[in-house]
């Protein structure tokens, strides 16, 4: 069901400026808007991230970002995880997480991956292989997760 999706990593100064136009909007639309969750979004780690970018013809779908190690943990780890509303039934968010740990993994072989996650999509995260480390901590007043594979 995912054979309409073209996935590709850039790093921010590949980016074109629609490039960043649709990261930006695809973001706002689900965790600012949609989750009604006002937070800074441009929060100047976009330029350290590898920005994955999941297609379908010319609308961005699905996005998450990734980081290098000693970026926003001492290990490597992914964020923004984001699936279009009206594309969440066709497993893109499946496909982009793991998309992003095998980019990850091999790249820094020997890091774990951190997430940041939504604690009501813990189970999520789990069936793809990630442990939950921690307490249950508030950011952006939700309820998130430290997460590691």
């Amino acid at each position: 069901m995912t054979n309409n999706i073209k996935l590709l990593f850039k790093e921010f100064s590949d980016l074109s400026i629609d490039d960043l136009y649709a990261i930006l909007n695809l973001r706002q639309q689900v965790f600012v808007v949609e989750q009604n969750c006002p937070y800074l979004d441009a929060d100047y780690f976009d330029q350290d991230a590898f920005h994955l970018l999941g297609y379908e013809d010319d609308d961005l779908v699905a996005y998450l970002r990734a980081f290098s190690p000693n970026v926003k943990y001492k290990e490597s780890s992914m964020g923004r995880i984001v699936v279009s509303e009206k594309n969440r039934n066709k497993d893109y968010g499946k496909l982009i997480t793991r998309y992003g740990i095998d980019f990850l993994k091999g790249k820094y072989p020997k890091n774990e991956i951190i997430i940041s996650a939504q604690h009501r999509l813990e189970s999520f995260y789990v069936n793809l292989g990630f442990r939950s480390r921690g307490d249950v901590y508030l950011e952006d007043d939700i309820d998130h997760i430290q997460m590691y594979i």
